[in-house]
């Protein structure tokens, strides 16, 4: 007669037999040293081959793609950018860290990293900053805490000033929460979540809007965001026209982990409260393409009429992925 296990041993063995086959998924293959350090460094990628680009980029030119690497045991896990100057940019990281760098080939003696939190406690749930957003008129920054369904504002040098939990946001779980945030030019601010509101129809998202600064403007309205089926929202920035690019992703496989994404489109003047918003598919980042766990974007304006959109990706501290930064190009006019 075989052996019996209960439910809980069961997952036990699984858990371990998944260990075993894929121990590069979980952790880095050996301890990273402590550094004081906080330089970086990026290492091109080749680009693929121009059809495959266009096949799936459409009106996006895929101007450059670099390998980011750092000398902090702390680097990685960015999970939100955001643009503070031509050029120049701050990633947040699930670690509770932020870093501050500069685009590929430009001076990086100001390179920074920085720890940042909600709370003064060291617990994941506090440190997990999943997206953020900014307001160059006055140089502060919001941050979206997942594991609180907290939004934190922070000062230019991303000193904490206020911290808040909307209702609207509890329910949202613990590591299904806020992961995409934007400020609207006119001041609204949209968040949206990372779960999926239904089990089996995996393309609707709760979502809110303030009408101002999420510290001071009382509760959001609700609405669902509706997106490409099976992925997730990990980020949000405005194009110079008013409307919403959105970047979503999902994984492919979960042993080894990888991953597919895609940019979606969306007017947030179609907001209405309790009313679904639908965004549109503009570009494929499939699995076929040098791509990781997207979660972080930001929009450059220019060159001319064009915008540059960056792209970065969380490497899940796992040594079978990286932090991929990537360069896009496009008209947002050619976006239909």
């Amino acid at each position: 007669m075989g052996l019996r296990y209960g439910p809980n041993v069961r997952f036990f063995l699984v858990l371990l037999l998944a260990l075993a086959v894929a121990p590069g998924t979980w952790v880095r293959d050996a301890p990273v040293l402590r550094s004081t350090g906080h330089g970086i460094t990026f290492t091109p990628i080749p680009l693929p081959s121009e059809s495959v680009l266009k096949a799936n980029l459409g009106a996006f030119e895929l101007a450059g793609i670099w390998r980011m690497d750092g000398e902090h045991s702390d680097f990685g896990g960015f999970s939100a950018l955001i643009q503070t100057d031509p050029g120049k940019f701050v990633a947040f990281s699930d670690k509770g860290f932020a870093l501050r760098f500069s685009a590929p080939g430009m001076d990086q003696r100001d390179t920074h990293l920085m720890a940042i939190t909600a709370t003064d406690t060291i617990s994941k749930a506090t440190r997990d900053a999943e997206a953020a957003t900014y307001d160059p008129a006055t140089g502060r920054a919001w941050i979206a805490w997942e594991g609180r369904n907290a939004i934190s504002r922070v000062s230019p040098d991303l000193q904490q000033e206020a911290v808040v939990r909307p209702k609207a946001l509890r329910g949202w779980g613990r590591n299904s929460g806020p992961e995409s945030m934007v400020r609207l030019t006119d001041g609204r601010f949209i968040v949206l979540r990372e779960g999926f509101d239904e089990q089996f129809k995996r393309d609707r998202h709760r979502a809110v809007i303030f009408s101002g600064d999420p510290i001071d403007s009382g509760e959001p309205e609700g609405f669902t965001f509706d997106g490409p089926v099976r992925f997730a929202p990990t980020d949000m920035a405005q194009l110079p026209d008013g409307r919403v690019l959105i970047l979503m992703r999902r994984a492919v496989w979960p042993m080894p982990f990888r991953f597919a994404g895609r940019l979606a489109l969306a007017d947030p003047d179609a907001i209405r409260p309790g009313k679904v918003w639908t965004a549109r598919e503009v570009a494929k980042l499939s699995s076929n393409l040098p791509v990781d766990n997207f979660e972080g974007m930001a929009i450059e304006p220019g060159p001319g009429s064009k915008v540059t959109v960056w792209l970065i990706s969380d490497d899940n501290d796992a040594a079978s992925q990286s932090t991929l930064l990537w360069k896009l190009i496009v008209d947002p006019a050619e976006l239909h």
